[in-house]
């Protein structure tokens, strides 16, 4: 099948050539500054003459000078090309020094918890990166989205994503407040959730989540019930916290309601333990420095010790 190309193909060659001898008016200075003989200064001005259908310069044995197509393919050639070479510098900068947009796909329930603590770090460590941080609980097409990379649960993230752990494996925990279980009692076996009232997650699939559990013959899936759906974590444990509902949510989410006496956790013997929470992106070769130094940043505060 034939392409069809926006700019011709080899329409570009023999324009630094061009210029070159039109900032010297001389084939030879043009030449000496590009590294290459005259002759083939010579032959490339030519081609580029013959592609235009017109001759670009006047050429005599004692000068060299620009014809009137020649100074109006100046005019318009020469700050184009001018902008290509910014441009390739400007791409060859973001490929050896970390600089430019770093876009993050993250749930808002990983925010407060693992980005906030490093995100003020990592600015004054690379003040040439700007970090944005969109807060999805959706799973997201980087590529189509124009995401750096992801942060998710290491359950959700594809197999042919590269994944590096930013937290350790951590539990999943069914919680509920002290105002909720003045006024129900507290479950101690799975079948007892039939008789609680639940809030649920509904995943960005339009699928309402089930809740996990080990059992003795291992894992176990529920579906439950309740009066109240939220599609992410912060808002299904807010819910909880004002005694709506029981809620299971990552512990590391729940952890300061139930320092603090807000949530009280039921059903522990069966809390299954999830992988934890990686950062994603496509392919190793695609990383460009802005995104290894926040891999490296954030591994590196994971890492460290409280």
């Amino acid at each position: 099948m034939k392409q069809n190309f926006t700019v011709r193909k080899g329409a570009l060659d023999g324009v630094e050539a061009f210029l070159k001898v039109a900032q010297h008016r001389n084939f030879r200075r043009a030449a000496a500054e590009l590294g290459v003989t005259p002759s083939a200064v010579g032959q490339a001005v030519r081609a580029l003459e013959a592609r235009v259908g017109a001759t670009l310069f006047t050429r005599t044995t004692r000068s060299v000078g620009l014809t009137e197509a020649g100074e109006r393919f100046l005019s318009r050639a020469r700050p184009a090309f001018e902008e290509l070479v910014a441009a390739s510098a400007d791409a060859r900068d973001l490929g050896q020094r970390p600089e430019g947009l770093l876009r993050l796909s993250v749930p808002p329930s990983v925010i407060p918890i693992l980005l906030e603590p490093l995100l003020a770090s990592f600015s004054e460590s690379y003040p040439d990166v700007e970090v944005e941080i969109s807060a999805n609980a959706d799973r997201v097409d980087l590529a189509a989205g124009g995401f750096d990379a992801g942060i998710r649960m290491g359950q959700f993230i594809d197999a042919d994503m590269v994944a590096v752990p930013l937290s350790p494996p951590f539990r999943l925990v069914v919680v509920g407040s002290p105002e909720y279980f003045a006024g129900h009692p507290r479950p101690l076996r799975l079948d007892d959730l039939r008789q609680q009232a639940c809030v649920r997650l509904r995943r960005s699939n339009g699928a309402l989540s089930t809740w996990s559990f080990e059992g003795q013959q291992g894992a176990i899936e529920i579906a439950v019930s309740g009066p109240f759906i939220a599609n992410d974590f912060p808002t299904v444990l807010g819910a909880a916290v004002k005694g709506v509902g029981l809620a299971q949510v990552p512990e590391p989410v729940a952890a300061d309601a139930i320092g603090a006496g807000k949530l009280l956790e039921v059903l522990a013997p069966f809390a299954p333990t999830a992988p934890g929470v990686f950062l994603y992106y496509p392919s190793r070769r695609q990383v460009l420095p802005k995104l290894r130094a926040f891999i490296d940043h954030a591994v590196s505060v994971a890492r460290s010790p409280a």
